[in-house]
């Protein structure tokens, strides 16, 4: 197992819920066009599939999904949606992983590299995806880039979110380029707050670059969200896209 944090069961039966905005039509539907056009008529692969969030309105377009995941209560969550013989799903880590076949498409999305808490196992994970690829598919990754430039000098946490509902910030480790998420989110009308975190290591694009390299993977293009809009020294995140040459 690698070192990524596994989701417990409160989590995973919460989860879809608390990500009502990210399983939205304007969220989901210009990811879904860009994955099932790199996809073509081949089969893809989701890494830490989750809930099916991605894999299971992208099954729906007509794309063959398979997916690998570590924490078998998120795929309880999933299989109340899909069969295991329309979308089967392997329980274990995204770096390690194999399932039986090749695909087009291997793709990782949300920030999800990050739960892999070390270089050696990130690297691992480009790996597998090559592994999975047939000659010419592609390894697509959705990730934040690091919000460094928000840290003042002397100061080691960055808020994300403030609101009535949910207080969120990130904390810093940038010897080791772990992140650390703190959440407060209310629960029902009685004020008061759960609070849960979740750590990160954090990564460059030009770091992944590297990692798909050693994987044998070359880079093909990179954009600042599903909608293609041009990546740039301001973009809050990226869309990443590595071919296995042919």
């Amino acid at each position: 197992m690698t070192s990524s944090e596994l989701w417990t069961r409160a989590t995973a039966d919460r989860y879809d819920a608390e990500e009502t905005e990210m399983s939205s039509v304007a969220v989901l539907g210009p990811a879904l066009a860009f994955l099932s056009e790199l996809a073509g008529d081949g089969r893809a692969l989701e890494f830490a599939i989750g809930t099916g969030r991605v894999g299971v309105p992208l099954q729906e377009r007509g794309v063959p999904v398979v997916g690998i995941e570590l924490s078998e209560h998120m795929a309880a969550v999933l299989r109340r949606k899909i069969d295991a013989d329309t979308l089967p799903v392997a329980i274990g880590d995204m770096a390690t992983t194999v399932v039986p076949g090749k695909f087009t498409l291997v793709y990782l999305v949300y920030n999800t590299i990050t739960n892999l808490l070390t270089q050696d196992e990130q690297v691992e994970c480009f790996r597998n995806a090559a592994r999975h690829l047939e000659p010419g598919g592609r390894f697509v990754i959705e990730l934040g880039v690091p919000p460094l430039r928000l840290l003042p000098p002397g100061q080691g946490a960055v808020p994300f979110d403030v609101s009535e509902q949910h207080l969120g910030f990130d904390t810093f480790d940038l010897v080791q380029q772990i992140l650390v998420s703190h959440h407060f989110t209310r629960d029902g009308d009685d004020g008061r707050y759960r609070r849960g975190s979740s750590r990160h290591r954090y990564a460059w694009p030009a770091e992944l670059d590297l990692m798909a390299r050693i994987a044998g993977l070359e880079l093909e293009h990179r954009v600042a969200d599903w909608d293609g809009a041009p990546f740039t020294q301001d973009s809050a995140k990226h869309i990443s896209v590595w071919r296995k040459p042919i």
